[in-house]
């Protein structure tokens, strides 16, 4: 059985993770979102959920990926420069309402999946909730 000490193993990483209030966070560079959700359901880890917010100025967002594995909540970080991210709806059928409100609320594209029926009401906005469109009142394209 997996633990948050072999998840390092899991994807022959050489760093370990930080604990931070109760969050085991695993930052590897080039992990791809995919194989993170391919490697958490080989170890039985359940999805939690996923944790988006946009970075100063004009660096793009970060996406928080939140898996508990026996009863540990592990964190993944992914920085995205862009607007999209490939969708993981086909390996963890649990993402699908917080991918769908992340596309709506912050214009983020996960690629790979369909978004109807539209969980704004119609006419609104995608990209609702992003802080620079709250701020300024500028309009996101569509």
């Amino acid at each position: 059985m997996s633990t948050v000490e072999t998840i390092p193993e899991v994807f022959a990483a050489s760093e370990p993770n930080t604990e931070n209030n109760g969050v085991y966070w695993f930052n590897y560079d080039g992990l791809k979102v995919r194989e993170l959700a391919r490697a958490m359901n080989a170890v039985q880890a359940r999805f939690v959920t996923i944790t988006a917010y946009q970075l100063p100025k004009d660096e793009g967002f970060r996406l928080e990926y939140h898996w508990d594995l026996a009863g540990r909540l592990l964190g993944f970080t992914f920085d995205l420069t862009g607007s999209s991210i490939e969708s993981i709806y086909d390996l963890c059928e649990a993402v699908d309402w917080i991918e769908r409100e992340i596309h709506e609320g912050f214009a983020i594209d996960f690629v790979g999946r369909d978004y109807e029926p539209l969980l704004l009401k119609p006419g609104d906005t995608i990209g609702v909730n992003m802080r620079e469109v709250a701020v300024t009142g500028k309009e996101v394209a569509k």
